[in-house]
C-alpha cells in the first residue's frame, strides 16, 4: 500500500506542476515547478520499480534528469 501511495503522490505532483504552468500560476523558470517534477518522477520511479514496470521507470528517469537539469539552471540564476 505504501508504494501505491508514493506512486499516486508522484503522479499528482507531476499533474499539479503541469496544471500550474498551464494556468500560468507557475513558470518553467520557477524552482517550485522543477521541484514538483523531481518529486513526482521519484515517486513514480519507486512505484514502477516495485511493480517491474521498466518502461515507466525509464521514462521517469529521463523526466527526473530533465527536471534536475531545469532545477540546477534555475538555481544558478
Amino acid at each position: 500500500m505504501l508504494y501505491e501511495i508514493i506512486g499516486w503522490a508522484g503522479t499528482l505532483s507531476i499533474l499539479l506542476a503541469y496544471l500550474l504552468v498551464s494556468i500560468k500560476k507557475l513558470s518553467v523558470e520557477d524552482k517550485r515547478y522543477q521541484i514538483l517534477n523531481v518529486v513526482g518522477a521519484i515517486g513514480i520511479i519507486i512505484n514502477s520499480g516495485v511493480h517491474s514496470a521498466i518502461p515507466s521507470v525509464g521514462l521517469n528517469v529521463v523526466w527526473l534528469s530533465i527536471a534536475l537539469y531545469g532545477l540546477t539552471r534555475v538555481a544558478n540564476k
